[in-house]
């Protein structure tokens, strides 16, 4: 029976939206009332630090945090509107792509199933806490690990245009994180998906059956762990760092908001998540200390003033990447033949 105006109304518009709301108040993402909450708290014991040394001048708590200046900020009130914007994008493009996709996409089950034909099926462990909390570490490694190699790319030259619209963001609030092309979350679900499906198959067959994941509140313990450590810090104007030891391993607030400043200096460093490791193997790690260093976010002022519109936060990157890639082809295909000519007399 076909869909009625109304079912499809409430399935694909208002669902999205009252979930997407509600999930404001519980533990499954960064958002949640619990972990703002936390990063709150954090907040205000910086604002009693920062005042005893010096380091900051506001009058008070809520200026400490940015005021109306921050919060009311046109690209925040861009940033609010885009976290539920981007649910109904979730479900209009992200969801049908996968599932077009999902006969060819690697499985846990054909990662084991090669393994069984390879080396035999081995005699299965049975959950444990050991065996729980190892399998939870490896998954949060590799999605780190993966992330932070993705976020790189989308720094490159023709992948930048998409995650121009995270940067482009000129205040940052915690909703900012969500800021994120649907283009660049598809090519997260790719990448973590094919990862998972290695990194799962790989120890379901080594444990003989599936493992559990140890969650705490239902969300994996370290993501949760991570998500208290005022991660929503990272996308506001407070500045928490947590040292140039702790800093060579976990990501800081301080080292993120590096990463978002306009200063050439800072320029592609500080790509990890939740950690910093990766920066400090492969060579873009910054590290910061406990007094604040004034910083500009955003891209260029006419992309900043462009990205105030939530139209050109979906389309322009397409509509940007597509003329580079079209003057590229055409320039490639009328560049003058290189010939040794001899010098004129």
């Amino acid at each position: 029976m076909p869909e009625t105006v109304p079912d499809f109304i409430s399935a694909y518009l208002l669902s999205p939206l009252i979930d997407t709301f509600f999930g404001l108040f519980d533990f499954n993402g960064r958002l949640g009332l619990p972990f703002l909450c936390i990063s709150l708290l954090i907040a205000f014991l910086l604002y009693r630090r920062q005042r005893h040394l010096g380091y900051s001048q506001a009058n008070n708590f809520g200026a400490f945090l940015g005021g109306r200046k921050v919060w009311l900020h046109r690209s925040a009130l861009v940033d609010y509107a885009y976290y539920f914007v981007r649910a109904l994008l979730h479900l209009a493009f992200i969801v049908p792509v996968m599932r077009w996709l999902d006969p060819v996409l690697l499985k846990q089950g054909d990662v084991t199933a090669f393994l069984n034909q390879v080396w035999t099926a081995r005699p299965r462990i049975g959950d444990n806490m050991g065996i729980m909390l190892l399998y939870g570490l490896g998954a949060f490694l590799v999605s780190d690990f993966a992330h932070y190699w993705l976020h790189r790319a989308f720094h490159s030259r023709w992948l930048w245009e998409f995650h121009k619209v995270h940067h482009s963001a000129t205040v940052m609030v915690p909703p900012t994180a969500s800021r994120i092309h649907f283009f660049e979350k598809l090519c997260e679900n790719l990448l973590k998906g094919f990862c998972f499906a290695l990194y799962g198959g790989v120890i379901f067959w080594f444990c003989g059956d599936k493992v559990s994941n140890y969650t705490l509140f239902g969300v994996g313990y370290l993501a949760f762990i991570f998500n208290a450590l005022a991660a929503n810090l990272r996308h506001t104007h407070i500045w928490l760092s947590f040292g140039p030891v702790i800093e060579r391993v976990i990501n800081s607030p301080a080292q993120h908001q590096i990463h978002h400043s306009r200063n050439p200096a800072h320029f592609n460093r500080n790509f990890g998540t939740n950690l910093s490791l990766w920066d400090w193997l492969f060579g873009t790690l910054y590290l910061t200390g406990a007094k604040p260093e004034a910083l500009e976010f955003g891209v260029s002022p006419k992309d900043n003033e462009r990205y105030m519109k939530l139209h050109n936060l979906v389309w322009r990157p397409f509509w940007v990447t597509g003329v580079k890639l079209w003057r590229h082809v055409v320039h490639t295909n009328t560049a003058p033949e290189h010939r040794d000519l001899k010098p004129t007399e």
